[in-house]
């Protein structure tokens, strides 16, 4: 055999282009166990002969022979049409679990194709849903793809649970939980169940806590997307992992799919110098637009405090078309987060009414900052007695005093964008709030 071989190395030294010679080559060296140079003498002849079924099977055999994974799964791909549908479908795992998606799609749809009883279901969910099947051992970390999908909840907290925001609350209600909670009815109406609504106001005015309590209003699955879900550093795996999520939130319906800092994701494309940032705002604006998809039951909450910074495109109709502002609360609205706060706390003698008209602008965080400050007072002096005191008037006092908003500064910036960027009104409730008294 070893003569064979040296023979044709020779006749190929004259004839290097010759690929049925360099195709004889490379089985001679498989047949003689040398894997790993049968699998390169037929990539060249690939090279020169292009898509050749008969080169892509042999090299898929070298490639097995030789461990090469990588290979086996590009030219067992490429050779689908010759090799068995149990190869094929064997081929789809192995090529999942390195991470080749589009690969894995085709050989497992040509082996379904030839031969039906072979459709795996869990293959095709995790698929769909981008993620990577269990490691059967093989070497190698998952694939940049191979994002885990958010968190499946059901939120506990209810509205009840939501200090003040009674106009925000009844909104959503409408809007979101009685859709979710009566689809035949509202179908009766030809409305639809499910859209979009986006949250935007100053940080810490309870736009996250307002989104999980109309989850927990309508029973919902609650899917809370985190940035590092979505963002990658490798080109299009971005947008994979938001097709995933959206998928995610599809399979699960009647589902909540709840994007904190919209603006990380969904930024003006105007702003965006750089491709990857455009494609991943246009994968968005194509999943809410539910192309290839329905979305029906499927409810996308947004929440943002930077409106100005979101891409015009994604508040037309039926994407986040029910923009709401969620402003610090007013005076009623802030004695009810302090309530709220020092439920389960030990309190005496408390007057909340005069604490709520002097933290205007206070949003739902500080006020809850206030009551941890007028707590740790009464638990110093508890510390000393040995014994429980309650948080009284006065400790209050002292913590209002020392107590500043933090809403200023995006109030501020707001108030810009009311005097000189209004023009569609979009920031119209900004103004009514800027221009209230109290």
């Amino acid at each position: 055999m070893s003569d064979v071989i040296v023979g044709l190395r020779e006749a190929l030294a004259f004839a290097p282009d010759n690929v049925p010679l360099r195709f004889h080559l490379a089985r001679a060296l498989l047949a003689a166990g040398r894997a790993d140079e049968a699998l390169a003498e037929t990539r060249a002849g690939l090279a020169r002969a292009g898509e050749d079924v008969d080169g892509h099977v042999l090299a898929h055999a070298a490639a097995r022979d030789a461990g090469d994974e990588a290979a086996r799964i590009h030219h067992g791909w490429r050779a689908r049409a010759a090799l068995s549908p149990e190869e094929l479908a064997s081929l789809a795992h192995l090529a999942l679990r390195r991470g080749h998606r589009a690969e894995a799609r085709e050989l497992h749809d040509a082996a379904v194709a030839r031969e039906p009883a072979l459709r795996d279901l869990s293959l095709e969910r995790a698929l769909r849903l981008q993620v990577a099947l269990p490691s059967d051992g093989a070497e190698g970390g998952p694939p940049p793809s191979a994002t885990p999908p958010p968190a499946r909840r059901r939120p506990e907290v209810r509205f009840a649970d939501v200090g003040g925001m009674e106009s925000l609350k009844e909104r959503l209600r409408m809007e979101l939980v009685l859709p979710m909670q009566h689809p035949d009815l509202f179908k009766a109406y030809a409305r639809k169940v499910g859209g979009g609504l986006l949250l935007y106001g100053p940080p810490g005015c309870g736009k996250t806590h307002l989104a999980r309590a109309a989850a927990g209003e309508c029973g919902a699955t609650f899917l809370p997307v985190e940035i590092q879900q979505v963002l990658d550093m490798w080109l299009g795996e971005s947008e994979k992992h938001l097709h995933a999520l959206f998928e995610r939130a599809r399979d699960e319906a009647p589902s909540i799919l709840f994007f904190d800092e919209l603006e990380a994701i969904g930024g003006a494309r105007q702003q965006i110098r750089h491709g990857p940032g455009r494609r991943l705002v246009n994968q968005l604006l194509t999943e809410l637009d539910g192309v290839g998809a329905a979305n029906e039951r499927v409810f996308v909450l947004g929440a943002t405090n930077a409106p100005w910074d979101v891409d015009p495109a994604l508040r037309r109709p039926g994407r986040f078309d029910r923009v709401v502002f969620v402003a610090p609360p007013d005076a009623p609205g802030r004695a009810a987060v302090l309530e709220v706060a020092l439920r389960d706390r030990p309190v005496e003698g408390l007057d909340l009414a005069p604490i709520a008209a002097r933290t205007r602008g206070h949003s739902g965080a500080d006020l809850a900052h206030l009551v941890d400050v007028a707590a740790e007072r009464a638990l110093q002096d508890a510390l000393r007695m040995g014994a429980v005191r309650p948080i009284r008037q006065a400790d209050l006092e002292a913590a209002c005093a020392a107590s500043r908003p933090t809403t200023a500064e995006w109030l501020a910036t707001a108030r810009r964008y009311v005097e000189f960027a209004n023009q569609g009104g979009l920031y119209d409730e900004v103004a009514a709030y800027l221009a209230a008294p109290g």
